[in-house]
């Protein structure tokens, strides 16, 4: 028994093509693609990804903070938002000169008055998209590592580190900082900062000189290395750490 070409149980694509009651071949249906329902899951679905990303970025990598003191006038501007790289002093060792963000765990600054919780800021801050109010922080330059001498003022009222006295491009050229002195070594696992706009910066010799001690910051309490201005537009730049001022301090005894 044979059977007709075309009409086998086997058959694929050699039948007659179906026709409407025109007599025109029928269009084959659309297949349905979701609609709006299906673009909202593709939106959704970027968003969780660029979310949780921004944890982890935020988490182990760079972290979003603002400025909101002229204590690092002119390097940082008051409502400046920058970049902390969240590796150093984590992953890598501090340098002279570096830019740090700590925490306020030694009540430097006033509290903060009460303030109403909102949902939305406080969990565009978990995840990274804002940057961090949670809790107090300071933001200033890295001047003696661990185990440094740190003066002021030698003779021509440079402050010296480990008797090398230093020329600070950083310091604000518009005013002459008022010598402040002081004479301290750094203890293990702590820096002493301070701000780049010097009459205008509560920093570790103000709080030092209130009551000994209590100048230097804990590593554990530094976030890490302020390193990019992200805002404004006009102000993006990478923030140097200034090696050459530091070049010729010698290692502590």
């Amino acid at each position: 028994m044979t059977s007709t070409p075309g009409t086998g149980p086997d058959a694929a694509g050699t039948g007659a093509e179906p026709h409407g009651s025109d007599g025109r071949p029928a269009k084959p249906a659309k297949r349905a693609r979701g609609g709006l329902l299906g673009w909202l899951r593709e939106i959704g679905i970027i968003l969780a990804v660029s979310i949780v990303l921004s944890f982890i970025i935020k988490t182990f990598l760079f972290k979003a903070f603002y400025i909101p003191s002229e204590s690092m006038v002119p390097t940082l501007e008051e409502n400046d938002r920058i970049f902390v790289n969240l590796m150093i002093p984590r992953n890598a060792a501090l340098q002279r000169g570096d830019v740090v963000v700590f925490k306020d765990t030694k009540g430097w600054l006033p509290s903060l008055p009460p303030s109403t919780p909102n949902p939305v800021t406080e969990a565009l801050e978990f995840v990274g998209l804002l940057p961090d109010t949670s809790q107090q922080h300071l933001i200033k330059r890295v001047i003696g590592l661990p185990g440094d001498h740190v003066v002021c003022c030698d003779a021509s009222q440079h402050i010296t580190v480990n008797g090398a006295p230093l020329t600070e491009p950083y310091v604000n050229p518009a005013e002459t900082p008022r010598p402040m002195p002081f004479d301290v070594t750094v203890p293990q696992g702590t820096i002493w900062v301070m701000g780049d706009n010097r009459n205008h910066s509560s920093d570790s010799r103000f709080h030092d000189a209130a009551q000994p001690g209590s100048g230097f910051i804990s590593l554990d309490d530094v976030e890490g290395k302020a390193t990019v201005i992200a805002w404004p537009l006009n102000r993006i730049q990478v923030l140097d750490n200034y090696p050459g001022t530091f070049s010729a301090v010698p290692s502590p005894r």
